[in-house]
C-alpha cells in the first residue's frame, strides 16, 4: 500500500481541525474586539463565549483527545509495513465518523447522534489498534 494511500485519512483528519481552529479564531477575535467578552472572563477558560463559539470550541477540543491515538497508529503502522487496505478502509470510516462527529457538534448538537458518530468512531479505532497489536505481536505481513 502506497504512504500517500495511506495517509490521505490522516490528512482529512488534519485539515478537519485546521477548519476548526481557524473557524473558532474567526468567531472569537471579533467578539473580544467588538466588547461582547472581555478578556478577564475568559482569560482561564471560563465558558464565557456565546453558545455557538463553545460548540465549535468543544469540537475542536475533541480533535486533540482520541484523534491523537489515530495519528500514533497511523504512523507505526506505516513504519511497521502493518497499514494495507483493511488499515485504510478503516482509516476512512474513522474519519468520516469523525467528520460527521464534529458536524453535529457544531450544528444541532444532538447528544445521542453524536455520541452514535463518537462511538462509531472509538470502537472502530479500537478494532484498528487491535488488530495492529495481534500482528506486532505475531508479526504477520
Amino acid at each position: 500500500m502506497s504512504v500517500p494511500f495511506v495517509l490521505l485519512p490522516l490528512f482529512v483528519q488534519v485539515v478537519l481541525t485546521f477548519v476548526l481552529g481557524f473557524w473558532l479564531a474567526g468567531l472569537r477575535a471579533p467578539a473580544v474586539r467588538r466588547g461582547e467578552i472581555k478578556p478577564r472572563d475568559i482569560a482561564l477558560r471560563e465558558p464565557n463565549w456565546p453558545k455557538h463559539t463553545l460548540q465549535v470550541g468543544h469540537s475542536y477540543q475533541n480533535q486533540f483527545e482520541i484523534p491523537v491515538l489515530f495519528y500514533v497508529l497511523i504512523i507505526l503502522a506505516i513504519v511497521t509495513k502493518q497499514a494495507d487496505l483493511l488499515f485504510v478502509v478503516l482509516s476512512w470510516v474513522f474519519v468520516l465518523s469523525r467528520v460527521a462527529h464534529a458536524y453535529v457538534h457544531v450544528t444541532d448538537n444532538h447528544l445521542a447522534r453524536r455520541g452514535a458518530f463518537f462511538g462509531i468512531g472509538a470502537l472502530v479505532l479500537a478494532i484498528m489498534w487491535l488488530i495492529f497489536i495481534v500482528r506486532i505481536l505475531i508479526w504477520l505481513p
